[in-house]
């Protein structure tokens, strides 16, 4: 008997897989990286990851730096827009606030399974220095402040982290190191219809002297404003 096509497997495209397998694992080490340490990391010989990149490349969803490294390129960003975007139109103009008045990268995350997903980041214009937060980045939703805010809605469960009942009470995460070393970052869930979560608004900074209930309650104030513009 013939094999059934759709039948779960291995992959229907090992190169687009392999593809998307990049991607990931790009989005998810936060840094550019040589073509050896890709290929290492998903198990690949390098003239296979090498032509994959290649091929990335020519659609600038990777592009190079001057040490040949590869990184995330813009038109993951380009791709990215279109998720969600009504989410996204009503979130642009509350991160253009926040970057405003807290001089931060501000960004949207939305979950997608078990990750928490980058799809917009604004960056200050008019400051000395600032992170950089590219879309497409993301982290499991257990972690980092973005991840603990797309939780803070549901209900309470006994194995849940200090961390996201303390969110709960005061009405955004925050979180240090957790997903990039060193980075600090406040966020704070924006709600749909059925209270649960749509996705969330964050802002990303390294100075240990900001006031953290400050930039809470800022957060915690865009992310209604949002929920009462798509509602």
């Amino acid at each position: 008997m013939a094999a059934d096509a759709g039948a779960v497997g291995a992959p229907q495209s090992q190169t687009l897989d392999r593809g998307i397998r990049v991607l990931e694992h790009l989005a998810a080490v936060g840094r550019p990286q040589p073509v050896a340490e890709i290929a290492a990391a998903l198990s690949l010989h390098r003239s296979i990851a090498y032509r994959l990149l290649r091929t990335l490349e020519d659609h600038d969803l990777v592009e190079r730096d001057d040490a040949g490294h590869y990184w995330l390129g813009l038109g993951v960003a380009v791709l990215a827009r279109g998720v969600r975007s009504g989410l996204q139109a009503a979130a642009l103009p509350r991160l253009h606030a926040l970057v405003a008045e807290l001089g931060m990268t501000a960004f949207l995350v939305v979950r997608a399974g078990g990750d928490a997903v980058t799809v917009t980041t604004v960056e200050p214009q008019d400051t000395t220095a600032h992170v950089v937060y590219r879309p497409g980045t993301r982290h499991p939703v257990g972690r980092g402040a973005p991840g603990l805010a797309l939780l803070m809605p549901e209900p309470p469960a006994p194995g849940d982290r200090p961390e996201l009942a303390e969110a709960r009470r005061t009405g955004w995460a925050t979180s240090h190191g957790e997903v990039i070393p060193g980075m600090r970052s406040v966020a704070a869930p924006v709600l749909g219809p059925d209270g649960g979560a749509r996705g969330a608004l964050a802002v990303v900074y390294v100075d240990a002297t900001v006031d953290t209930d400050r930039t809470g309650r800022a957060v915690a104030e865009a992310a209604a404003r949002v929920t009462a513009g798509l509602r």
